[in-house]
C-alpha cells in the first residue's frame, strides 16, 4: 500500500505539493491524474525518495522508500522511459539492473519476453529505440525485480493501439494478483478503463479521489432542452453554474429537482434531465480541475 500522509513540497515560493494525503491499496490500480503544474511528478519523486517533502510522511507498505533493503525488489518505478543510458543495449540496461538486485540473468530474459522485446531488439542501442520500445524496456526496468508495488508515470506514451492494450492486460494481471499499482497518464480514456480508484490533484491540492465507478457515479446532472441556449441563459439568471456536455446538453452540480424547477418557471422545454452518470472521467477531469487547466485534452484524453 502507497500512503501519502499531509505531504507538501515547496521550491521557493512556489508550492508544488499542498497537504496531500491519498492511499493507493493493493490488488487496485489507482489513477493519478492532474494537468501539467499540478503536482503528480513530485508526489512520484517524493514516493520515490528522489525528493524529500518539505512536511508530512510518504511510505509505501509503511516504510520510506529510502529504508527498503533492496527497494528493486518491492518497488517498480518508471518515471521518465528516456532516462537510460543511451550507450547500452537493451538486454545491458536489464543485466546492469539484475546484477545490482542480486537477481539471475534468468529475470532478463524473462522481462525481456514479457515486455516484448525481441532478441534483436535487445541487442540494438537504446539510442536506437523508438519512444514506444523505450517505454517497454522501462516496464521491464520496474518489473525485473518481481515488486509487490508498480509507480508509474506516463507509461503508455509512445506505445502503440496493441502496445496499449497489452499494457492495460499487464496492470490488470498485476493488480489481480495482489499487486499496488499507481499510474499516472494523460490518456484519460486508457486510465477509465483500467483503473479501479482515481486520486485527482490541481494547484498541488487534491481536488477529487475514490473509487472510480462512485466519482463518476457522482459527477452532476446532465440537462438538454429543445433551446440549448435559452436554458443555458436560465440556469445563469438563477445562479447555477453549468458547462456544456455532450450533444447540446449541458452539466452542472445543482440536482435535478433545481434544474426543472428554473426550466418550469421560465417555460423551457427540458428533452433530457438525468443524474450525469455517463459524464465519462474527460468531463469530470476538465470540470474539476478547470482553474488549474494548463493543456488542452482531446477527445481521445491525449494531452495536446
Amino acid at each position: 500500500m502507497i500512503s501519502f500522509e499531509n505531504v507538501s513540497k515547496r521550491y521557493g515560493g512556489f508550492t508544488a505539493v499542498d497537504d496531500v494525503s491519498f492511499v493507493a491499496r493493493s490488488g487496485r490500480v489507482t489513477g493519478f491524474l492532474g494537468p501539467n503544474g499540478a503536482g503528480k511528478s513530485t508526489s512520484m519523486r517524493i514516493m520515490a525518495g528522489l525528493t524529500l517533502p518539505d512536511r508530512g510522511v510518504a511510505t509505501i507498505g509503511g516504510h520510506r522508500y529510502a529504508d527498503i533493503p533492496n527497494p528493486g525488489r518491492h518497488v517498480g518505478i518508471l518515471l521518465d522511459a528516456s532516462a537510460q543510458h543511451a550507450g547500452r543495449t537493451g538486454r545491458e540496461v536489464l543485466t546492469i539492473t539484475a546484477m545490482t538486485m542480486g537477481l539471475p540473468e534468468s529475470h532478463v530474459d524473462e522481462m525481456l519476453e514479457t515486455v516484448g522485446l525481441t532478441p534483436a531488439e535487445a541487442k540494438r542501442r537504446v539510442k536506437n529505440y523508438s519512444l514506444g520500445m523505450r517505454q517497454r524496456l522501462g516496464i521491464a526496468n520496474a518489473l525485473i525485480g518481481k515488486p509487490s508495488v508498480l509507480i508509474l508515470d506516463e507509461p503508455a506514451n509512445g506505445l502503440d493501439p496493441a502496445g496499449i492494450h497489452w499494457m492495460r492486460g499487464l496492470l490488470r494481471d498485476f493488480a489481480a494478483e495482489g499487486g499496488t499499482v499507481l499510474l499516472s497518464s494523460h490518456l484519460l480514456h486508457e486510465v477509465e478503463m483500467i483503473a479501479d480508484d482515481m486520486v485527482l490533484i490541481g494547484r498541488g491540492k487534491i481536488v477529487a479521489q475514490g473509487a472510480k465507478h462512485e466519482l463518476l457515479r457522482t459527477a452532476g446532472t446532465f440537462a438538454r432542452a429543445e433551446d440549448p441556449a435559452l436554458l443555458a441563459k436560465v440556469l445563469a439568471d438563477a445562479g447555477i453554474s453549468a458547462a456544456p456536455s455532450g450533444d447540446g446538453g449541458l452539466r452542472t452540480e445543482a440536482e435535478p429537482v433545481a434544474i426543472g424547477r428554473a426550466a418550469a418557471a421560465a417555460g423551457v422545454v427540458l428533452v433530457e434531465l438525468r443524474p450525469a452518470e455517463g459524464a465519462g472521467l474527460e468531463e469530470m477531469f476538465l470540470q474539476l480541475t478547470a482553474s488549474d487547466a494548463r493543456e488542452t485534452v482531446t477527445h481521445e484524453g491525449a494531452a495536446a
